[in-house]
């Protein structure tokens, strides 16, 4: 109470930063306990395929329909196994519900899945209505969330409720509604909302009955292997088992691959695969913020140390005394310590209410669902609560040491002051906090140079005001024609095309394409879509030879095909103008199928800039069933525009409801993961300067109050208040200024290795260093210049009045 500014600037300083560490310790808790809950966890394990071409391999997550089957049988080690296969070709499935009186409810929901019927006896899930081990067990069987199910019915039982789902993977079938589960409050890579029965729907008529173990790798399989099996040992059987059923067809697709067991607990963050279930976590970010939380507490630790030992000589008189009158020195050092835990645990109850308050904020920064209670999370506390106590403990440690070696009769004597090591310690100190805070402050301008160069590259298409329409059920595939047409005589648009997939979302199809007059050993895998005539122009991609599908042209049929710069290239055709006319060939089930290339495009990212641009072909669906249409607005007032639009839809198809999606924001939710990391280095920036702020803002109080007879007679010799701060701030500017130094080559290194994770990215350039060197500076110089213009212009008599 003596000392409120210091006891704030230490409570305050440490509660900020326990509390960083709180908040993101919650969410290392939350990325490290990814499908812990499963009965079977320790013997669960997810099969991947990595796919060779050329002395190149891609590990992927999928793998053919009869895989899971024949692995069963050919090997004893499996115990179970199951399948699960996203509705990959929906963003959104449509659900209609007709109630007994006429009334229809339709809605469009995400995160679809198609499931075996044993896959809940693997997966646990909460169902609140229905029975786990038989709610897929019969043909066009049905699993809604609770969320779901309350939107359709209410409060009323939503057992064999018949429910209209209409999907692009699985087409339009009537689907029985067999059970209800409530998700898990523990994150699980599957982010389900809803389960369809794999029997039943076209995936069941098209795919799941293939024999091949080469084709069709678009489900993903799960194994239980029997106690004591031991998965390396299975692994390595796998190779003969490959070449036993799949050799042949591999080798006529001019490919291999290899299958490989990754533990379900880690598939969330150690998989290392593409196309998994949902996006794999990253090992590094959760290394970026330890390490942020790791040093926001050292910042505030750092802060208790040299304030403590700065104002060591208003203190020395008291351990003088109480040496004098036979306290021993491991007395004092305990008094100090137990001081500075006291104080660390009162941090630590203020820690825990602002935690609280954050978390709805940092939940919704973070992209994360997060609880905070004691029941839950009474491990963590107890963790928390020891890391207040050892936080005290090292934030008290050297005051403790320093302040209890004092020798009496010196102290007594009025000759004790700030020894030239515990300045030196103090400068080291508050150096060791601005180079943290210059680093993030660099990561953060960094983050957002790249963030910023993502949002504006050009992607070799027209992105913006393409408004994205899905089309999922047959009667939408239908009305494909009639709903362009009404579009197409819209003053407030451009363009209309429609296709399969558009940039940004995910494109399953791929062929292994190879030049007439080669082998398909030469054959490169080449991403695929189906398009109309006007695909091409509405998203502004550009020819680069030959010319683009239109309806100009009636005879193009499923033979001709368009070709990207990227595709021409890998193919071997040498230049664009060189490959029109000339044609490719893919082998598929013993037959050869051949098209002509009647034109090129440039090269465009279908794909998010993390990864290059690939070979990509085009083909024209004269049978036209798409599962998008995109109009290209040319009207600022996009409200009106979507009106008129939804005009056109509800005429042309009144029983379903209009949907869609604006094609850039679709493409940028590629960038969710470095978006959320972004906001949370920003965040823990601000922090740090925060806490640094306050040890500097302290430490300058300190400096003045020290030197407040010093500044007297100096303004009474005539000193201006400028030559006054000017003294009193440069010994601190100098500590920033070396901070800076030390931190720009930390931090670059730093941000390039991040920086080395897109196949497209910003440069580091001098400008990042110019912008950082002058916010610490400025932010050194606001926080330095209260106090030492508030000592430049007291009044002298009063500041030498007590000599």
């Amino acid at each position: 109470m003596k000392n409120k500014t210091y006891s704030f600037i230490n409570v305050f300083g440490l509660a900020i930063g326990l509390t960083s560490c709180m908040l993101i310790t919650l969410y290392l808790y939350n990325e490290l306990s990814y499908d812990n809950y499963h009965p079977n966890i320790s013997n669960l394990y997810q099969l991947g395929t990595t796919f060779v071409k050329e002395g190149k391999e891609e590990r992927t997550a999928n793998t053919p329909a009869p895989m899971a089957r024949t692995m069963q049988q050919e090997f004893p080690e499996i115990e179970h196994s199951t399948r699960l296969m996203k509705a990959f070709a929906d963003d959104k499935t449509l659900l209609q519900y007709s109630n007994p009186s006429g009334e229809t409810k339709s809605f469009y929901e995400t995160k679809a899945y198609l499931a075996d019927s044993n896959f809940f006896q693997l997966f646990n899930y909460h169902f609140i209505e229905g029975n786990a081990k038989t709610a897929l067990a019969n043909p066009n069987s049905l699993v809604l969330s609770k969320e779901i199910a309350q939107k359709f019915f209410g409060n009323q039982s939503a057992i064999n409720k018949i429910i209209r789902i209409s999907s692009s993977t699985n087409g339009d079938y009537d689907f029985k509604v067999t059970g209800v589960f409530v998700p898990s409050k523990m994150p699980s890579h599957i982010d389900a909302r809803l389960f369809m029965s794999l029997k039943g729907g076209d995936v069941d008529r098209y795919m799941l009955n293939a024999t091949s173990l080469a084709f069709n790798n678009m489900y993903y399989t799960y194994m239980v292997l029997r106690n004591g099996a031991n998965p390396k040992q299975l692994e390595a059987k796998f190779p003969a088992f490959i070449d036993k059923y799949a050799g042949k067809d591999l080798k006529s697709m001019g490919f291999y691959k290899k299958q490989f067991l990754t533990p379900v607990k880690d598939v969330h963050l150690h998989a290392n695969t593409t196309a998994n279930v949902t996006p794999s976590g990253s090992v590094t970010y959760l290394y970026i913020l330890a390490s942020i939380a790791v040093f926001t507490l050292l910042i505030a630790c750092i802060n208790f140390m040299n304030l403590s030992t700065a104002r060591s000589s208003k203190r020395s008189a008291e351990v003088g005394v109480r040496k004098v009158l036979g306290a021993e020195k491991n007395r004092l050092i305990w008094q100090f310590l137990s001081e500075s835990i006291l104080m660390s645990l009162i941090a630590f109850l203020f820690a825990i209410g602002i935690t609280r308050l954050l978390l709805p904020l940092f939940a919704e920064v973070s992209g994360k669902q997060f609880s905070f209670s004691i029941q839950q999370h009474s491990t963590l506390l107890l963790g928390f609560l020891l890391l207040a106590i050892i936080t005290g403990f090292v934030a008290g440690s050297y005051p403790a040491f320093y302040l209890s070696s004092f020798a009496p009769v010196r102290v007594l004597k009025g000759k004790i002051t700030n020894s030239l090591s515990a300045v030196a310690l103090r400068k080291t100190l508050v150096v060791f906090q601005f180079v943290i805070s210059v680093v993030l402050i660099i990561a953060s301008v960094v983050i957002g140079n790249q963030m910023r160069y993502l949002h504006t590259k050009d992607l070799g298409f027209t992105k913006d005001q393409q408004i994205v329409i899905p089309l999922r059920s047959g009667t939408a595939k239908t009305i494909y024609r009639s709903l362009k047409y009404q579009l197409g005589n819209m003053s407030q648009i451009q363009s209309v095309g429609a296709s399969l997939y558009y940039p940004g979302i995910m494109n399953p199809s791929d062929m292994a394409l190879y030049r007439e007059g080669t082998s398909v050993n030469d054959s490169k895998l080449v991403m695929t879509n189906w398009v109309d005539d006007s695909y091409l122009q509405t998203l502004g991609i550009k020819p680069a030879a030959g010319r683009l599908f239109s309806k100009e042209f009636p005879s193009d049929t499923n033979s001709k095909m368009i070709l990207n710069e990227q595709g021409i290239k890998d193919l071997g055709f040498g230049s664009a103008e060189n490959a029109v006319g000339k044609k490719v060939q893919f082998n598929w089930n013993g037959e050869t199928y051949r098209w002509e290339i009647i034109g090129v495009v440039k090269d465009f990212h279908f794909k998010d800039l993390h990864v290059p641009v690939q070979p990509y072909a085009f083909q024209l669906n004269n049978n036209p069933s798409y599962n998008y249409i995109i109009a290209h607005a040319k009207s600022s007032d996009m409200s009106a525009t979507l009106k008129s639009i939804e005009k056109a839809w509800h005429s042309v198809n009144p029983n379903e409801p209009f949907e869609y999606s604006f094609l850039d924001l679709d493409f940028f939710k590629n960038y969710e993961a470095e978006e959320r990391l972004a906001s949370i280095v920003g965040y823990f920036t601000i922090i740090a300067i925060l806490i640094s702020c306050l040890g500097l803002f302290g430490l300058a109080a300190f400096s003045a109050e020290q030197r407040i007879k010093e500044i007297g007679v100096r303004k009474v010799l005539g000193a201006s208040v400028g030559s006054i701060v000017s003294l009193l701030s440069k010994e601190f500017l100098k500590l920033v200024a070396i901070a800076i130094l030390i931190a720009s080559p930390v931090a670059w290194f730093a941000m390039n290795k991040w920086l080395q994770d897109f196949a497209y990215r910003t440069n580091i350039g001098w400008q990042v260093f110019v912008i950082t060197t002058a916010i610490a500076l400025a932010i050194a110089v606001l926080t330095v210049s209260f106090q030492a213009i508030r000592a430049a212009i007291a009044n002298p008599v009063k500041s030498l009045r007590s000599e």
